[in-house]
């Protein structure tokens, strides 16, 4: 039924495609900033395909429908785009052809929705198109089909108390910048990445479901600051909104309507005509970026700065992490007891039911403010999807026996969580035992880690993989992400993974590290421990960098093969099993505490 549903809408698509004129249609995953998850405004893929994963492209022509994302979506979108008459494309493969490559010699007139897509997204198409190609610029294209289509959010806005942890003020922040700028030769800068704003200003939302987001634009000169942030209509302020933006009026901040931005670069070109703004193109949509080329003569591009200085935590930022990652590993070792318990007394478990178990016990830790993505709760072959959706109606029932796989994470007030934990609820085929352990190893021998300064995470990439390599096994995702404070669980600059990524790895740096291995049909596994990069000494061969983990949760040891991991990757687990113990068990019920003595006693002997 859905699938004649979006066939019907990619029908309507091309009917409008006709009376336009139009060879080609591209819609964007993503939103007018370049966010990884889309207010429901701007799930125009997933209004158009049926397909939700948070990676995906669509392109239309009159005879064919294609969908492009990476290979954390494969088995999802073969499933959800069935009866759509979409095709998979995929990307990240040594073959792929990219949307730009494909439309070459199939289109001349292309049509985007400027606003959701980046000018260098679109360069590349317009490059692709050759002499006589054409890219329209048709804002909120969808909006003629998609009748019921959501408005921009407006939730309340949260100023954060930096006091109560020691971070840095806002007038500091910004103080930062307009130096940075004057060194840059830039009399305006542009932000246009909404947790780059969110961490300028210090200020929370709630716009984008999981990510404490606030829809804007932030405009800063030397002489002004303008947010450009969609307001509640008059009698719908919530009063703790309206404190907050009278405390950034109060910092210097001016509060303009979103929808006004346009107005306002229009008076800062009417100021000076010699004007120089930077703006960074990885978040710059292209409806944007053409009406900047119309008002300023001179534009500078490049990285914003403020990507990196978020990056790198403060010591108190550090510290209230470390604090968090206890209280969340709590609320997992409370869970996986309760599960363990429920699952062995024969009492019927889903996987929604275990997910909702989970986020019920986060919702009890002072600070929470809601998960952070939406959980991953994968039973057995389920979990062979890396962002498996977990259904409400008819989900997996979790049986005494194989894998479970649990990927979730917290927001609160003193930082942002993240954790898989793949969980053997009982016998374990020998295949499940060896890929569980294979992967553990990578995981392992990333946590242990000791590397130079100036090594970037692709250069360390095969520490995780190594392992499943030797065994000719690998996965399909990146190994570790940037996570950030109380801000987006996926961050940059950083990462870990084989493309190439130039930046290094600094101390400050708090990154996942989460190897896997998914066997269609069968099982999948990932462990995921979050790490933090800092300093470890210097000496004749220069400055030397290591890995403190964070997590705070332990490791099932029931589906090891004990002979596959070496003395120093026991010694690891040993170690980190019984510190977790040591750290987590007076702050648990007596029952759950003896339970986790037992899970966490030494692989190979007792203590």
């Amino acid at each position: 039924m859905n699938g004649y549903i979006h066939a019907g809408r990619i029908a309507a698509l091309r009917s409008l495609m006709s009376d336009k004129g139009w060879d080609a249609v591209i819609v964007c995953g993503s939103d007018p900033h370049a966010s990884e998850y889309p207010a429901p405004r701007f799930k125009q893929v997933e209004w158009l395909t049926g397909f939700t994963g948070e990676a995906g492209d669509v392109v239309i022509t009159m005879d064919h429908a294609g969908l492009w994302t990476d290979s954390r979506y494969f088995i999802q979108a073969n499933n959800q785009l069935r009866g759509t008459g979409v095709e998979l494309h995929k990307t990240r493969m040594p073959d792929s052809v990219l949307i730009p490559q494909w439309l070459s010699g199939r289109a001349r007139i292309v049509a985007v929705d400027g606003l959701c897509m980046s000018s260098g997204f679109i360069a590349q198409v317009r490059s692709s198109l050759g002499e006589g190609g054409l890219v329209v610029d048709v804002p909120d294209m969808l909006d003629v089909l998609w009748q019921d289509r959501p408005l921009l959010p407006v939730s309340p806005i949260t100023t954060m108390d930096v006091d109560s942890f020691g971070g840095t003020q806002r007038v500091e922040k910004i103080a930062w910048l307009r130096k940075w700028m004057m060194v840059e030769g830039a009399s305006a800068l542009l932000l246009t990445s909404l947790d780059e704003i969110a961490w300028m200003l210090n200020v929370r939302g709630n716009d984008i479901e999981y990510n404490p987001l606030v829809i804007s634009y932030l405009l800063v000169t030397q002489d002004y600051v303008k947010w450009f942030v969609t307001k509640p209509v008059d009698g719908d302020y919530d009063p703790d909104t309206v404190d907050s933006f009278s405390e950034l009026e109060l910092d210097g901040v001016t509060i303009c309507e979103y929808e006004s931005l346009m107005q306002g670069l229009e008076i800062l070109a009417d100021e000076n005509s010699d004007t120089v703004i930077f703006a960074d193109p990885s978040s710059l949509n292209y409806h944007v970026a053409s009406f900047l080329e119309t008002l300023f003569a001179n534009i500078i591009s490049g990285i914003s700065p403020v990507i990196l200085e978020k990056a790198i935590k403060t010591e108190s930022e550090i510290s209230a992490q470390r604090q968090t990652y206890i209280d969340d590993g709590v609320a997992m070792e409370t869970f996986l007891y309760w599960l363990e318990n429920e699952v062995n007394s024969g009492r019927e478990v889903s996987e929604w039911d275990a997910s909702e178990k989970l986020t019920s016990l986060r919702a009890d830790v002072p600070g929470y403010r809601g998960n952070s993505f939406e959980n991953i709760s994968a039973y057995g072959a389920n979990a062979a999807l890396p962002h498996y959706c977990t259904p409400r109606e008819g989900s997996a029932i979790i049986s005494p026996k194989g894998l479970y796989l649990v990927d979730s994470g917290g927001q609160y007030l003193t930082g942002t969580t993240d954790i898989t934990r793949t969980v053997p609820m009982g016998p374990c085929s020998e295949l499940e035992k060896e890929d569980y352990t294979l992967v553990l190893k990578g995981m392992i021998a990333l946590s242990m880690a000791r590397f130079p300064r100036g090594t970037a995470g692709c250069q360390i990439d095969v520490l995780a993989r190594n392992p499943l390599w030797k065994a000719k096994r690998n996965f399909g995702h990146g190994t570790g992400h940037g996570i950030g404070f109380w801000l987006c669980v996926h961050e940059g600059p950083q990462d870990i993974r084989q493309n190439f990524n130039s930046q290094p790895l600094l101390p400050g740096m708090i990154t996942s590290n989460e190897p896997g291995l998914y066997r269609e049909g069968m099982h999948g596994i990932r462990h995921e421990n979050v790490i933090l990069c800092r300093e470890s000494g210097s000496n004749e061969f220069g400055s030397w960098l290591e890995f403190e983990t964070l997590t705070c949760c332990h490791i099932d040891t029931a589906a090891i093969i004990p002979g596959l991991l070496s003395d120093e990757e026991t010694e690891w687990l040993n170690a980190y099993n019984e510190s977790v113990y040591r750290r987590l068990s007076l702050h648990l019920p007596s029952e759950t505490a003896a339970w986790l003595r037992r899970k966490t006693l030494p692989l190979g002997g007792e203590i």
